[in-house]
């Protein structure tokens, strides 16, 4: 995509995220990669939902916002140094979503894991979700607590927090993002109607095993 794609794009996730709950007020943060030494990343303080391409920063890989004519009054999301610890440590790694899916939060404070009941479709496309401790908001905290998680994990639950999602392109990033809430709704209504059974350690093994043959079809 070009550039001009790439700032569309966004902006359209970012209308998704508002729609669907998974951000609320001006929460949550969107960037991909524009090459090997910039970034494009969401502004500090503007809702998802309501985004034009141009009020999106370039940074270079040190969170310095480059000369792209927005604005001063713009920053960068707040949450950059997590965005640009997953570019650092993944080449594979092309777009990054944080967000704050309601369910999936819940599950964290309830100190539930994402993988109480296992769901075959999350375990095929998802693959281990870990929650991190907690760590604060809008703090290189976040960044330390993603750190040794994101070289093995494409999706990250924020202790009371969010969660962070990657991919190789912004819907990739984005799909995961939507399959994590979903997984965390079904865990949440299993639990309202009482418990369940998880699936047998075979059948998780089974499941396991496909993950590189359709994980790849299933998020692109």
């Amino acid at each position: 995509m070009s550039e001009a794609q790439l700032r569309e794009t966004i902006c359209h996730i970012g209308r998704l995220m508002h729609q669907f709950t998974l951000v609320d007020g001006t929460s949550g943060n969107i960037s991909v990669r524009l090459g090997e030494d910039r970034v494009l990343v969401t502004p500090s303080g503007v809702g998802k939902g309501q985004m034009t391409p141009d009020q999106l920063i370039i940074i270079d890989m040190d969170g310095i916002k480059v000369g792209d004519g927005t604005p001063d009054y713009l920053k960068p999301t707040s949450e950059t140094p997590m965005h640009l610890e997953a570019y650092k440590q993944r080449s594979d790694v092309n777009a990054v979503i944080h967000a704050h899916p309601t369910y999936a939060v819940a599950l964290t404070i309830a100190g539930l894991d994402l993988q109480t009941y296992t769901i075959p479709e999350a375990i095929i496309s998802l693959g281990h979700v870990p929650t991190t401790p907690y760590s604060t908001p809008a703090s290189l905290e976040n960044r330390d607590a993603i750190c040794e998680l994101i070289r093995d994990h494409d999706s990250i639950l924020l202790s009371y927090h969010g969660s962070l999602t990657v991919g190789v392109d912004l819907w990739a990033a984005y799909y995961r993002l939507e399959m994590l809430e979903h997984t965390a709704k079904l865990i949440y209504l299993v639990h309202q109607l009482g418990g369940g059974q998880p699936l047998p350690a075979h059948q998780i093994e089974k499941l396991v095993k496909l993950q590189g043959v359709y994980n790849t079809v299933q998020i692109t």
